[in-house]
């Protein structure tokens, strides 16, 4: 779960908005810290054709007629790959971590 500004935000839900989009091949979706909000909403994409993954803004847009606006994700990266546990699934702390070490280099900022 994310906390931003006292309101619950769940990834999931997020996530699921995302995956409806055609160039979205895998999505994680984390909360990154932020002065303002303790925490902002961030999505981690793999794209369907990693040679052309669709534009930050585009993503920011499908988000926003799907979603309220508080839930859109504000920070983008791009990955070719994520951490998986052995059963497959996704290692979000890592993808934090990550973020956090500036290992994934962020894409963009929708929404501005």
């Amino acid at each position: 779960m994310i906390i931003r500004g006292g309101e619950n935000i769940y990834p999931r839900e997020i996530e699921e908005c995302l995956f409806a989009h055609p160039g979205v091949a895998d999505v994680a979706v984390v909360g990154v810290p932020d002065e303002r909000w303790g925490e902002s909403v961030a999505a981690v994409v793999r794209a369907a054709d990693p040679a052309n993954p669709p534009a930050v803004d585009e993503l920011f847009a499908f988000c926003r007629e799907r979603l309220a606006p508080h839930k859109a994700p504000r920070h983008w990266y791009f990955i070719n790959a994520f951490p998986l546990t052995g059963s497959g699934k996704v290692q979000k702390f890592l993808l934090r971590e990550r973020i956090a070490k500036r290992e994934i280099v962020q894409a963009g900022v929708g929404g501005r």
